[in-house]
């Protein structure tokens, strides 16, 4: 087995037993053909790339949250300085505190 990786080849051979159908239009499957054809690939395997880019992408957006400029600098200015605690949140410190406490 030189020049080859053993574990590549099992991971590509089981990579593909699941099967995904769906039925489009006659329209934009000669869109994905062609889509296919200017990259130089299979439809299946043009579809099957596209859709993993798409699901990347969106597992992506949920997990990364992004904000604007004014939004960051708003988060760095109350990370810098804080504003004082609210009666509130003095209340819950000290409830915190006794939980804490009691639990040792």
């Amino acid at each position: 087995m030189y020049g080859r990786v053993p574990y590549i080849a099992r991971m590509t051979s089981s990579a593909r037993t699941a099967r995904l159908e769906v039925r489009v239009s006659p329209e934009m499957l000669a869109v994905v053909k062609r889509a296919a054809e200017i990259q130089g690939r299979s439809v299946s395997d043009f579809a099957v790339t596209t859709l993993q880019e798409a699901a990347h992408r969106t597992i992506e957006e949920t997990q990364i949250i992004r904000l604007s400029v004014e939004d960051q600098h708003r988060i760095a200015e109350a990370l810098l300085n804080p504003p004082e605690p609210t009666p509130a949140l003095r209340k819950a410190f000290e409830h915190h505190r006794r939980l804490i406490k009691e639990s040792r």
